[in-house]
């Protein structure tokens, strides 16, 4: 009978940002120009960064690699949500929404611990400037991001299998504009009360245990700039971390908005504006944090755009 059940919904029909038909080609022309925005913004970042030898050091590697997962994170959603904006039958299929589910969850784990391993970067840097050759080596930069991917991805697989092991058997209407889990877990027809339980303890751990990691190191960072005695020093290692900050407060402010609520028909609509920063908002504005507050990536930024002028003549 579980079986029957949970082959019984072939596909889902996502309801989207609002029903209003109205606003939908509105919809598409800015969520169009957001995306467009953010695919500009974070490929630039990443090909400036590899062609300039100056900015081959671990915070920009480190950045090069969140510019990517921001990248990845907002093709997720963006093009299928951008499509079903002009389409009258906004469905899905079963295989789709758990495919777009794990990458998701698994793009926005690898996310939170990217902004960790700049934060001890950082915490490096500034605290331990003398060893950060030797701690920050080769080896173990690739390391450092190579662990986000790993956990992220295992994580996301083993919510994908929690979520496939429920039953769907309608109604199909997922009311969000992609395959997310409080939604989901409105339709099954099984008992949630496991899958519910990882989602908000694995939403909680990780989003605590990196946050905790994050704020730790910049409780030793300010320590460590209050000891400097020239203003411009201070000023210069505030400078290097202005734009982590900034990034970290956009991105875990709704992120904790989304995920530390009760279940129900209100924190869903809910989730749909906070979701949108964090899909959306949050990728865009990441290469113009990074970009508009260093002096390094404006250089490199005015060496390509002067490269490509003196090519074109």
């Amino acid at each position: 009978m579980l079986e029957e059940n949970h082959t019984a919904v072939t596909e889902f029909i996502l309801l989207g940002l609002t029903d209003r038909p109205e606003l939908q080609p509105v919809l598409f022309v800015v969520f169009l120009v957001i995306y467009l925005i953010t695919v500009i913004g974070n490929v630039s970042m990443i090909l400036v960064i590899r062609s300039d030898s100056k900015l081959h050091t671990p915070m920009y590697f480190f950045l090069s690699h969140l510019s990517f997962v921001d990248l990845c994170y907002a093709t997720s959603v963006s093009p299928q949500m951008l499509v079903h904006f002009l389409s009258k039958r906004k469905t899905i299929s079963v295989i789709g929404c758990f495919i777009q589910f794990h990458f998701f969850i698994a793009l926005g784990i690898t996310d939170y611990y990217m902004l960790t391993v700049m934060a001890y970067d950082r915490y490096v840097a500034i605290c331990k400037p003398l060893l950060y050759g030797s701690q920050m080596s080769r080896c173990v930069c690739l390391s450092l991001v190579a662990a986000p991917y790993i956990y992220g991805f295992a994580n996301g697989l083993v919510q994908t299998i929690l979520m496939l092991r429920l039953s769907f058997c309608g109604p199909n209407e997922i009311n969000h504009f992609y395959c997310a889990d409080p939604p989901l877990l409105v339709l099954a027809c099984s008992d949630t009360y496991a899958k519910e339980m990882a989602m908000f303890l694995g939403a909680g751990s990780n989003l605590t245990c990196s946050l905790t990691i994050i704020l730790m190191s910049y409780i030793f960072i300010f320590t460590a700039i209050l000891r400097i005695h020239t203003a411009d020093g201070r000023q210069k290692a505030f400078s290097t971390c202005g734009s982590h900050l900034t990034a970290v407060t956009v991105f875990y402010g709704t992120l904790f908005c989304m995920y530390l609520r009760p279940l129900s028909d209100a924190s869903v609509e809910q989730g749909k504006i906070a979701a949108v920063f964090y899909i959306f908002v949050s990728p865009m504005l990441n290469p113009f944090i990074y970009s508009l507050r260093n002096k390094d990536v404006k250089r490199a930024i005015k060496e390509v755009f002067h490269k490509n002028c003196l090519l074109n003549k």
